[in-house]
Order: structure tokens, then sequence, then C-alpha cells
């Protein structure tokens, strides 16, 4: 048997004791009510450690929320985010396949607690069949890299949002950042990616991916964020920052490039609502950057 089927075997052994058993099913440490909605933002490096983190936006207070996960996890997010076509299903790629294939669906993904230094997680499954819905103990990493291949809502304890507050982090070399806030996913402009998109010769990022209202504004991918807030972005890292920096209850202003023609934006710094359309492990649904 190969490696890979043996993982299929294994995912889907594990999703049919879910919904059959809740076999590793627990209950979250904080009533789901009171969580916080946060938006994946971008996978960095923790200043004084230098370990890999996953990056959460959490719009009200503009405080991000720093996950430790391993490099492996951060690749995976990473691809996802960057809608990277694999040859063959990742490990998160073949567990979201096989969700979808037994009619589930991954409603949320949970970080509910730091006990003794690690975060917990669970993954809230929509099992056809169930009143309740099925969750599942996960690690917080695995349980997000679902979530970015999904486009299920990501909730954080409050205790979580503070045991980060104030912790700094460092973004990846500008030319492999990639990041989101406000549904809009932004990479850097190459020469060559100027080029073979019709790119106007004026700094900015470009955008790889859309959803929520500015999806539903018209934003599609390929279209070029020039300025926010009436600041131009010089980096991925910067959109964040600008996004962050938006003052509470007002809108993000951007002025955007798409089509030839440039326009104002105002959207909300709320976490966009809607899924993310589900990505094929074999190729993505976005502008890869």
């Amino acid at each position: 048997m190969t490696r890979l089927s043996k993982t299929a075997v294994w995912c889907a052994v594990l999703l049919v004791s879910f919904a059959s058993s809740h076999a590793g099913s627990r209950e979250p440490v904080v009533p789901v009510e009171e969580m916080l909605p946060v938006e994946l933002a971008t996978v960095g490096f923790e200043s004084v450690s230098g370990s890999p983190v996953v990056v959460l936006r959490e719009p009200d207070s503009g405080d991000v929320v720093l996950i430790s996960i391993g490099s492996n996890e951060a690749l995976a997010i990473l691809l996802a985010l960057r809608d990277v076509p694999t040859p063959r299903p990742m490990t998160h790629d073949l567990l979201a396949s096989v969700i979808q294939s037994l009619d589930a669906e991954v409603e949320r993904v949970l970080v509910d607690a730091l006990v003794g230094g690690t975060y917990t997680g669970v993954i809230e499954l929509d099992v056809p069949g169930r009143d309740e819905p099925v969750r599942v103990d996960s690690r917080p990493s695995d349980a997000l890299a679902l979530a970015v291949r999904t486009g299920a809502a990501i909730l954080v304890a409050p205790e979580v949002l503070v045991a980060t507050r104030g912790l700094e982090f460092e973004g990846l070399p500008e030319s492999q950042q990639v990041v989101s806030a406000l549904g809009i996913t932004v990479g850097e402009v190459s020469p060559d990616l100027r080029e073979a998109l019709g790119l106007p010769d004026e700094p900015g990022l470009v955008v790889s991916r859309a959803v929520g209202e500015a999806a539903e504004l018209g934003l599609e991918p390929g279209a070029m964020i020039l300025e926010v807030n009436g600041v131009v972005p010089g980096s991925p890292m910067q959109f964040l920052d600008l996004v962050r920096g938006t003052e509470p209850g007002e809108p993000a202003r951007l002025r955007v490039w798409q089509d030839g023609e440039t326009r104002e934006l105002e959207l909300s710094t709320d976490v966009p609502e809607g899924p993310t359309p589900r990505r094929s492990p074999a190729d993505g649904d976005g502008l890869e950057v």
C-alpha cells in the first residue's frame, strides 16, 4: 500500500469514527458564544525564538493572535493562501476532500485555550443526520490549515487573544509574503507578473483572491491595491498593518486598479462573512502570486 493510500485510509477511518462514536471529541473550554472571530492573515516568525507562527487578525481591537506552528503546517497554510497547485493531495487537502466526500462540512475551528504553554483547538463538523455539531479535538495548526482550505470560520477564546498581545513577529522575505485581510489576499508585483497581467507602472500589490464584501463589490484576482487609507502599501505585511491601523468603527478605504480603471472602495474591517470557495488539491481558484 502506498504512503498516500495509507493516509487516505487513515483519514477515512478517522472521519467515520468522528461521525459514529465521537472518538476524540470534546467540548470547548470556553463557550463558543464568548469567542472572538478572527481572520487568518499570514504566516511569519516569532521575533525572539524565530519559530513559525500563524498570524490571526482580530478586527475589533486591531490585535493579532500568534499561534506557534510547525514548519510543515506553515508550508501547508502558505500553499493554501497562495492557491499553489500540488501534483497529489497534501494531507490537509486530503482531509478536506474526505470530509466533503462524506457530505460533512467544516463549520468552524476554535482555538479555545492555552494550557501549560500549549494552545488547544477544536474542529467543528456539520455531519448529515446529526442535530448537534461534531466537535473534534485538534492541534490548532492542523485546524487552521483545514480552515484556510474550506473557508470555515475561525474563533479564538479571549484569553488566547490576551496571551499573545504585545508579542512581536516578522514576516517572510517580501518576495515570498502573501497576506489576507478584509477578505483580500495580496502579494508582491514581480516584473513578470506586471507584464503578464498588464498592470500599471505604479507601486502597489496584486490581488490573488477576493471573498466576502470585497468580492461583492467586484474586486477580482489580477487587480492591484494602490492605497490603503491614503497610504501606498510597500509590502503585503504593510497592507496588513494599514488595515489594522484603521480607526475603530471606520471602514478601510482602498484605491484599486482593475481592468484599466482606478476606483475607490470602502470595506468593513470585520471578519469577512461567507465561505471561501473550496479549492481543489490539483488547481487553485485564485491567482497564484
